[in-house]
């Protein structure tokens, strides 16, 4: 199947270079992107530790040097955007990329083999993805491409952030705007029946902040 996002055109050079650059702008910034590194490294434990990982998106290589932290892992990183991928290059620690093998592929065709990974690991994708059959492609060729694992990260229902982001779409909505960005919540039920439809079992899940922050990373199986 071939899907491209709308959101994924923007990424040339100095849109991927502002990525980058976003999450070490101010204290905040850097406190969020602690607790996403924090879940990242829980979300490894509870996967096994896997030795070979297919980060994907890798965009400007942010969370490298939390998969770097297990020394004799082997780390794939892949972007759709080769912008992406030229940032993290250049701009992470020299020492670090040459840990890192990075090609250009996309979530719907990943071109490696069948079981090529022990672990997938995808970070700030799932919530641009609106539509349950592209969510559903994207989690089959998960399914083909991972080993045993693969760890996700979205915007869940059931919180405070969620809450209120509906309550202001309404609005926008009754005053007939037009939606707002291109991120979307999904329900806990909804991607918690997707996993399992693509062949997956949920290990574990955590919260960025329980019952106000959207943010939640899945830690999944491979059911064989």
């Amino acid at each position: 199947m071939s899907i491209q996002l709308e959101f994924s055109e923007k990424y040339d050079q100095a849109h991927a270079l502002r990525y980058l650059e976003k999450h070490q702008d101010g204290l905040a910034r850097r406190l969020s992107h602690w607790r996403d590194v924090q879940m990242a490294r829980k979300a490894l434990r509870d996967a096994g530790e896997p030795g070979l990982v297919l980060d994907l998106p890798s965009g400007a290589g942010r969370f490298w040097p939390v998969l770097a932290e297990k020394l004799n892992r082997v780390i794939l990183a892949a972007d759709n955007s080769p912008a992406m991928l030229d940032v993290a290059r250049h701009h992470q620690p020299p020492g670090l990329v040459e840990r890192i093998h990075t090609f250009q592929t996309s979530a719907f065709a990943i071109t490696l083999g069948d079981s090529a990974v022990d672990c997938i690991f995808c970070m700030r994708l799932t919530h641009h993805i609106a539509q349950a059959e592209h969510r559903q492609a994207m989690l089959r060729e998960f399914y083909r491409v991972t080993r045993d694992t693969v760890i996700v990260s979205l915007w869940v229902d059931g919180n405070f952030k969620a809450w209120r982001r509906l309550r202001l779409e309404t609005e926008r909505a009754m005053r007939g705007d037009l939606p707002n960005g291109n991120r979307f919540v999904i329900p806990r039920s909804v991607i918690e029946q997707e996993f399992r439809s693509a062949g997956f079992s949920i290990l574990g899940h955590q919260d960025f902040i329980p019952g106000y922050a959207m943010w939640r990373v899945y830690t999944l199986r491979k059911r064989a």
